[in-house]
């Protein structure tokens, strides 16, 4: 079996919910992306038998509790207080063989508090799109997500006036932090959350810096111009670079 950790310590505020994914009535492994399992330290036996289950969010592991995540975001020109995952769960984290410490995130699993009136899933075409483009510039050394895998679910969604095979695609991050995430709780003033978040943050991507708001600020703006001039060398252009989309890593989500 493999072992998924709390991505969080029970003192790091992060609005999250204890949500679970839509049923998948038959879920079936499209992909699976076996070299970045090794480099995770998944064994690939328990993934090929579990995968189709745990990566369509039809069951899950033992250890993992599904959650969607809070954060605000400034889109198209306007603040909205309150976004969160609408289509994903974070299952938790993976510790690799050199001790570094990855988010498991399923998107397209399904409806949360924070859907908004939509129905949370994904179909096949745009997850194995996300597979191929993540992986892609993953292999160019562009800071980026990683795809795990994709496994479709056995329930139809209707999109652009038919129906299409329902998907999920499970990815890995250096971590699920927004720029977002800390509007959602500086719009209610939550100072306290603001700098547990701080130092959570410091800690997991940024120990070098100087731990403080500024050396924060400082080490964030660094790593998001060097993201951003790499996407410009390779011609990349993200369609919805909001700050609900943009990671405290260095990379998009």
């Amino acid at each position: 079996m493999i072992t998924l950790h709390h991505s969080f310590a029970a003192d790091v505020p992060l609005g999250v919910l204890e949500q679970t994914p839509d049923p998948a009535p038959a879920p079936a492994l499209v992909v699976l992306n076996a070299a970045l399992a090794g480099q995770l330290g998944l064994p690939l036996d328990v993934l090929r038998q579990h995968g189709a289950a745990w990566f369509s969010g039809a069951s899950w592991p033992a250890s993992a509790t599904p959650r969607a995540m809070a954060y605000a975001g400034h889109q198209f020109g306007g603040f909205s207080p309150v976004l969160g995952d609408g289509r994903a769960h974070l299952l938790g984290e993976v510790i690799s063989p050199h001790g570094a410490r990855f988010d498991l995130h399923l998107k397209g699993s399904g409806r949360t508090a924070f859907s908004r009136g939509g129905d949370g899933r994904a179909h096949l075409s745009p997850m194995l799109r996300e597979y191929l483009v993540s992986e892609s510039m993953a292999a160019l050394g562009i800071p980026t997500t990683r795809a795990l895998a994709v496994a479709t679910t056995g329930r139809d969604v209707l999109r652009d006036g038919g129906l299409k095979r329902g998907a999920v695609l499970a990815r890995i991050a250096a971590s699920h932090i927004r720029v977002g995430t800390f509007e959602y709780f500086a719009s209610r003033g939550d100072m306290g959350s603001l700098r547990a978040l701080m130092d959570h943050t410091l800690a997991r991507h940024y120990p070098n810096a100087e731990q403080s708001a500024f050396g924060l600020l400082d080490a964030v703006i660094a790593a998001q111009s060097r993201l951003i001039a790499a996407w410009m060398g390779v011609g990349f252009v993200h369609g919805v670079m909001n700050t609900d989309n943009m990671a405290l890593s260095g990379g998009n989500d």
